[in-house]
């Protein structure tokens, strides 16, 4: 039924109207019969309906049929029932009645609107109290409002304000509605002792018939009728008007295509003409940037973040002083690396025996290539083997070996560090033999070989900051508190089942039912516990985020996240064919009522064991977080590929809905940099630098820009010292220039040439392009225009001895202004190009 009133609402809004005013404005002759007729035919396109932004995207435009049909009325005859028919005359100015019910899929709904097309006095005023009517009846649509005192209000309400329209009020206000049109049973009058229950629906359609108008415009518009017909759910606290998309107050159903307003206007003075041409200019150059008019802010508040902002750099540059104070960085600032030793074999008995036959053999076991020189076996350990590669030649085959050696070109490998460097070094062997398989065999063990040994090089690596937890504490005395049935980030091997989460006396502890290996997460380890409530979101999480990366199966990880699906629990009962034609607005609506109601205890559930977490976890200042959704901004984070919503918290700045996560503590940031804040640019960078200098900065790419202000208020609010430039910066060489010097960093400004001279040049640019004019000023160029710019002699002698490129080019801005000017006096009295315009209509 909510998708039939939808339909209502769309064609009534996004049709009828569009079609009505066109046919005034252009003067169109059409029958009421005729245009009732292109509104009919309108069900039939199925395109039209699917592109009404409030119908659902389930929507089927083939089940929609007419309850019905369109009828259109205006010119002084008029008839509100259902059962009434377009006549022949044409569409005219004045009172137009527009209705017409639509079924979808067994269900009806109703729509009729009043138009007033350049409306007297009189019509205004009954039409604004037919409104006050229809508010004072809809609003006490509830459950258990009785039928017959819908109506008594809305009569004792005429009688009382304005009770010479008693005679012309409707007979009944409605009736039920549903698979049937018109619910005889539910007739919404003065007698009907019924009580409303939540759930039904009800048609509600209030009215005045054959009024008089004491000044009509015209003799067809001297009798008049008006309606406003609604599909309304009753419900337990309050109505639901599902046809509310097509609007009823004045503004939306006013229409006016006379030309007398234009010729009331009183004529505006020069001046007047000359001040709003001021200020249209004046607004027009304030909003510079695109998207930037919603973003702007006021003066004051933009002065007062500048000033906040260069006490923090300035602190920032003080407390850099004082913390390199009497440091060296690295050479060059990149951190010195350290020469490795591989050893092969301890001792001549560890050479495998195939070596006596003087062939080739790659050991996998001792990571190691033997290849026989001058008739002995010499083993090469694969982390000194760059490469190794097979070329055929004639009817031999060439293995060629490649060995790591200094100033091997500017690479990565360059700076693979040596013992001595100065030392000789062979820089490859090449091998042939007559057998090209058995090289091109050896040539892929070696490079397998070196992949393998690059793996566990990258494992090893990942595994540096893993660090070996103390055990978990479990209570013993009594059950733990658990949060059942939900899931695991990143997930187990293995199937994906929802299992538990338990709080003992120094820790978390994770289950899962198909897996005797527990996950463990210490409070001493826990960096930040966010908790992501499920509004706006298809899940609610608890996140924890660590000190110190944990194992969580084969991978190291930083984030544990603990999940349940808001709707893993909702069921689609139109799948069988018993419901199938019966799943009707009822049961969305429950749905809908049922599926916020869940959503709001899953909230409750989820915030209530995280609190109890940060209970049992305050002695190692365990604390819940919670995102600012209001504040947050979408972007794409450098090691991201998709554009995701970044919510900043109370401590940190965190993504907590798709893998892989990011929360960054707002205590480790350094400064941070807007980069693109550029004219014409839709989006700019945000990039984080840290405090540990030695840690990559954090870009945030493809912020929108409408964000921009927000994004800056939130970093002052922080107290993170921000800058801004157009370009994107080199941050590696940036961050190898900090770390090679901090102190004299420090000493030649810091972060400052970040900013560069940003806030002089704003000054400047300030000074010059925001064209504000006063009231003095407009009287001066009123003036000026009969005058020269410069009086005095001395002036004049000036403009004598310029150059004549200089004065033609004075002489053409002034013209052009002279030229604006005017075309702004004759826009404002109305007099440019009026008579070759169509006239436009105004709600």
């Amino acid at each position: 039924m909510r998708n039939a009133a939808r339909a209502c609402s769309g064609l009534m809004s996004e049709y009828f109207v569009d079609e009505m005013s066109e046919l005034l404005d252009e003067e169109k002759k059409m029958s009421h019969k005729t245009l009732s007729g292109k509104i009919e035919a309108k069900i039939d396109d199925a395109k039209f309906f699917n592109k009404l932004a409030k119908l659902p995207t389930g929507f089927d435009a083939q089940q929609i049929d007419w309850a019905y049909g369109p009828v259109v009325q205006s010119g002084g005859n008029y008839d509100l029932r259902f059962s009434a028919t377009p006549d022949d005359k044409n569409l005219s100015p004045g009172i137009i009645i527009a209705g017409f019910g639509i079924r979808y899929k067994t269900y009806a709904a109703a729509i009729a609107r009043t138009f007033l097309v350049d409306p007297s006095k009189s019509q205004e005023a009954n039409y604004g109290f037919l409104l006050a009517v229809y508010d004072a009846v809809v609003k006490d649509i509830r459950d258990g409002t009785v039928v017959k005192d819908l109506y008594n209000k809305a009569l004792g309400m005429i009688k009382a304000k304005k009770p010479e329209l008693e005679k012309h009020f409707v007979r009944n206000i409605g009736a039920g509605i549903g698979i049937e049109l018109r619910d005889a049973n539910m007739l919404l009058n003065g007698k009907n002792t019924k009580t409303l229950r939540s759930g039904m629906t009800l048609c509600v359609s209030i009215g005045f018939t054959d009024v008089t108008d004491p000044d009509p415009q015209d003799k067809k518009n001297a009798v008049y009728s008006m309606v406003v017909t609604d599909t309304i759910r009753v419900g337990e606290s309050g109505p639901l008007v599902f046809t509310k998309d097509a609007g009823i107050d004045m503004d939306s159903v006013s229409f006016y295509f006379g030309d007398e307003e234009e010729t009331q206007k009183p004529k505006k003075s020069q001046g007047e003409s000359n001040r709003n041409s001021t200020i249209v200019s004046k607004n027009i150059i304030q909003t510079k940037l695109r998207a930037e008019r919603p973003t702007q802010v006021s003066d004051g508040a933009d002065v007062r973040r500048r000033e906040h902002q260069k006490e923090l750099h300035a602190k920032k540059n003080k407390e850099g002083l004082e913390r390199f104070a009497g440091t060296k960085g690295n050479q060059n600032g990149v951190a010195q690396k350290t020469f490795q030793r591989f050893e092969s074999y301890k001792r001549d008995s560890q050479l495998p025996s195939r070596i006596k036959d003087l062939i080739i053999y790659v050991d996998h076991k001792a990571a190691s290539v033997i290849v026989p020189i001058l008739g002995r076996p010499v083993p090469f350990h694969i982390n000194t083997i760059k490469n190794a590669s097979k070329s055929d030649e004639g009817e031999y085959a060439y293995l060629r070996i490649n060995f790591l050696s200094p100033g091997q070109g500017v690479g990565r490998k360059d700076d693979q560090p040596f013992e001595d460097a100065s030392a000789h070094f062979v820089r490859n062997l090449t091998l042939r033999s007559k057998d090209h398989d058995r090289f091109a065999q050896i040539a892929k063990d070696i490079t397998e070989l070196r992949k393998n040994a690059l793996r566990r090089e990258q494992v090893k690596k990942q595994m540096e900051d893993v660090v070996e937890q103390d055990k978990l504490i479990e209570i013993r005395n009594r059950r733990p508190i658990k949060l059942p049935d939900v899931y695991l980030r990143p997930q187990l091997d293995g199937k994906r089942v929802p299992g538990e989460v338990e709080i003992h006396q120094n820790g978390l502890r994770y289950l899962s039912p198909l897996r005797s290996d527990n996950v463990d997460v210490l409070f001493n380890n826990v960096k930040h516990l966010f908790f992501q409530p499920c509004q706006h979101e298809l899940t609610v999480i608890i996140h924890v985020h660590l000190k110190t990366p944990i194992m969580i199966g084969k991978r190291t990880t930083r984030d544990v996240q603990f999940y349940r699906e808001a709707t893993d629990m909702q069921f689609d009962e139109t799948g069988n064919r018993r419901r199938k034609h019966r799943y009707g607005d009822e049961e969305e609506f429950e749905a809908e009522q049922e599926e916020r109601r869940r959503r709001a205890a899953l909230d409750k559930e989820f915030k209530a064991f995280a609190e109890k977490i940060s209970d049992a976890g305050k002695d190692e200042g365990v604390d819940v977080d919670i995102p600012f959704r209001e504040i947050g901004f979408t972007g794409v984070p450098h090691t991201y590929r998709s554009n995701v919503l970044i919510q900043p918290t109370t401590d940190a700045i965190a993504q907590l809905t798709e893998p892989p996560f990011l929360a960054l503590t707002l205590s480790e940031i350094e400064v941070a940099h807007l980069e693109r804040v550029q004219f014409g640019l839709k989006n700019f960078d945000l990039v984080f630098v840290f405090k540990d200098f030695h840690r990559p900065p954090m870009h945030i790419n493809t912020i929108p820009m409408e964000n921009l202000e927000g994004v800056k208020d939130w970093l002052d609010s922080v107290d993170i010292p921000f800058s801004e430039g157009p370009l994107n910066l080199s941050w590696g060489a940036i961050m190898k220039t900090v770390t090679s010097d901090p102190y004299g960093f420090f000493q030649d400004g810091g972060w400052s040439f970040l900013g560069g001279d940003s806030d002089s040049e704003g000054e400047d640019e300030e000074e010059e392009s925001a064209f504000e004019v006063s009231d003095s000023e407009i009287a001066a160029d009123e003036s000026s225009e009969e005058e020269s710019g410069y009086d005095d002699d001395d002036a004049s002698d000036e403009s004598e001895a310029a150059s004549e490129d200089e004065s033609d080019e004075g002489a053409d801005w002034d013209e052009l202004e002279k030229e604006a000017i005017r075309k702004d006096k004759e826009a404002a009295r109305g007099g440019h190009d009026d008579g070759d315009k169509p006239r436009k209509r105004k709600r």
